[in-house]
C-alpha cells in the first residue's frame, strides 16, 4: 500500500477584497449595522462606559 503526500491546502479567495468597496454598498452595509451599534451601545451604557459623544 502507497501512501500519497497530502496536497498542501490551498488559500480561499478572500470575500471582502473580491468585491469593491462602492459608495452604495457602504451605505448598505451602514445601514445594515444600525441595530448592532443601538444595542452595543446600551450594553455599553449599562456597564457604566461614559458617553462616546
Amino acid at each position: 500500500m502507497t501512501q500519497s503526500t497530502p496536497q498542501a491546502p490551498q488559500p480561499r479567495e478572500n470575500q471582502i477584497l473580491a468585491e469593491p468597496a462602492t459608495v452604495d454598498r457602504c451605505r448598505q452595509d451602514y445601514n445594515r449595522g444600525s441595530a448592532d451599534r443601538a444595542t452595543a451601545f446600551k450594553q455599553m451604557r449599562r456597564a457604566g462606559a461614559p458617553d462616546p459623544s
